[in-house]
């Protein structure tokens, strides 16, 4: 069954955009969310500035409404009544969208703030059931807690499982277990109509499969189910400082490539070796966890990574507890988070680049980017950074997954890059000099292998992008043509929308 049949509740007629543009209707939004006693705050509630301030504070918007639902019909309501009065609605789980999606991407929409949303638990079979405003920190100590179990994940505890786990979710065990969104078997969806569905690989598989890397353009998910995992009785957390990797572009460039060869070298690594590096100008690293024992690590995998690169001035690896792994990779963040009243916040722009494994770097691309690096970014007036995963290599459970598994299709990456820049001081206004720099940053690699298609990774979404770089930079051709159709029938009125939705 291709699931078209299943797509909606045939009880449940869908609105069309054109009846609610060309009819006049009595009442106001905030009328019709009255009369369904949906909980909201106006611009004029005390705690309204609070709600919309947006984590990326450089893309501030005001929203029509901000919805409180505490049920399902809450949601199912509010989307009603949105789409009665051509009122755009975007969700907000922990609200950490990097272009402020959560809050619209404009001013004038309704957010829904599932922050009530804050089920964790876990089944007999380690399914977790998982509301979709709980914070990631909180969604690991719960199921950790409760049964012993463990998710991949991200490293920062207080981001929200619904942007995250819907458009991807990497975390350094996803080579072992996949992205968050591999472990996805169904959802709890408040749609277009305002129906609330059940989707999995059966139920509803259209659905199941927009959400599962396109939630934002399709709906409002208020649960989640996951597979986890059992919990590592022990974790390896390592992490090597590098010194002068910004002295000579085509030594750095040659210190890179022996990493790279490292990290698809088979007899030495496999499923069980998370890996990231961190650069910003002054201090390069590599770091990540590895899921077997200190003496492995230590008699096989750093000897092989450190054997061409300088001496360290600093290194780490030491055995601990899974909990004591995701604390010490949250950087002084308690895993623990606020369920409400959340307040942290940065201002910056960032751009993401992903090197595919049929296009791993070249000697010429790294040291365009080093020399880029040592040029502009050493003395830079703002800060800034890089971080660089490694998503593919031998045996990784990312590529694991075909591109027809889901809508998130990119399986052939190697390495996931971020660039960041950032103020270092949110009170001033936001420097011009940030956003060409970090650009820059990405076209040193682009530019010098223009070869290779290089994506872009959605959960570090980029505002600059049109919808249509966008659309080409998040999702392959097949898929998108796939998530189109699909948007077509389960949302023909884009009640489901911000500046890079699917159909804009």
């Amino acid at each position: 069954m291709d699931g078209v049949a299943q797509l909606l509740p045939t009880a449940v007629p869908v609105a069309k955009t054109s009846s609610l543009a060309s009819t006049p209707t009595a009442g106001t939004l905030n009328d019709c969310l009255g009369k369904k006693n949906v909980p909201i705050r106006l611009t004029s509630s005390s705690d309204f500035s609070q709600l919309a301030t947006p984590y990326n504070l450089r893309l501030p918007y005001t929203p029509a409404v901000i919805v409180l639902p505490t049920t399902v019909q809450h949601v199912s309501d509010a989307v009603t009544c949105a789409a009665k009065y051509n009122v755009k609605v975007q969700p907000r789980s922990g609200g950490h969208s990097y272009a402020s999606f959560s809050l619209g991407g404009q001013s004038g929409t309704m957010v829904i703030d599932l922050q009530s949303f804050q089920t964790v638990s876990v089944d007999s079979n380690g399914i977790a059931t998982v509301g979709g405003g709980l914070r990631l920190g909180n969604m690991a100590l719960g199921i950790f807690n409760q049964a012993q179990r463990a998710l991949p994940h991200g490293t920062c505890p207080g981001v929200g499982v619904g942007g995250h786990a819907t458009h991807g979710g990497f975390g350094l065990s996803s080579r072992a277990w996949g992205l968050t969104l591999d472990t996805i078997v169904g959802l709890d969806v408040v749609l277009a109509n305002g129906s609330s569905v059940h989707a999995t690989a059966t139920a509803y598989p259209d659905i199941y499969y927009a959400l599962r890397g396109a939630a934002d353009s399709f709906g409002i998910v208020t649960t989640f189910y996951l597979q986890t995992q059992p919990a590592p009785t022990s974790v390896v957390n390592w992490s090597f400082s590098i010194p002068n990797m910004f002295k000579s572009a085509a030594t750095s460039a040659n210190y890179f490539l022996h990493i790279q060869s490292w990290a698809q070298n088979a007899s030495v690594v496999d499923r069980k070796l998370g890996v990231g590096m961190y650069m910003d100008g002054q201090g390069f690293s590599i770091s990540g966890t590895y899921f077997g024992s200190l003496t492995d690590f230590n008699n096989k995998i750093k000897p092989e990574l450190l054997r061409g690169l300088p001496t360290p001035t600093s290194s780490s690896a030491t055995s601990m507890t899974w909990i004591q792994s995701l604390t010490a990779l949250a950087n002084g963040q308690s895993l623990q988070q606020p369920t409400t009243g959340y307040n942290q916040h940065d201002d910056f722009f960032a751009k993401s680049v992903v090197v595919p494994a049929s296009g791993a770097f070249t000697a010429a691309t790294l040291t365009s980017y080093f020399d880029y690096i040592i040029k502009n970014g050493v003395n830079s007036a703002n800060p800034w950074y890089s971080i660089i995963n490694l998503y593919g290599g031998p045996d990784s459970q990312i590529n694991a997954k075909p591109s027809s598994f889901s809508a998130y299709s990119d399986r052939t990456a190697l390495w996931v890059i971020q660039h960041y820049g950032y103020t270092g001081n949110t009170g001033v206004p936001f420097p011009a000099g940030i956003i060409p720099f970090v650009e820059g940053l990405s076209n040193a690699i682009t530019s010098a292998q223009p070869q290779t298609v290089f994506p872009g990774y959605i959960n570090y979404v980029d505002p600059s992008l049109t919808p249509q770089q966008a659309h080409s930079a998040y999702y392959d051709q097949a898929t998108y043509a796939k998530l189109l159709a699909i948007k077509g029938r389960v949302d023909p009125g884009k009640v489901f929308w911000n500046p890079q939705a699917v159909g804009t």
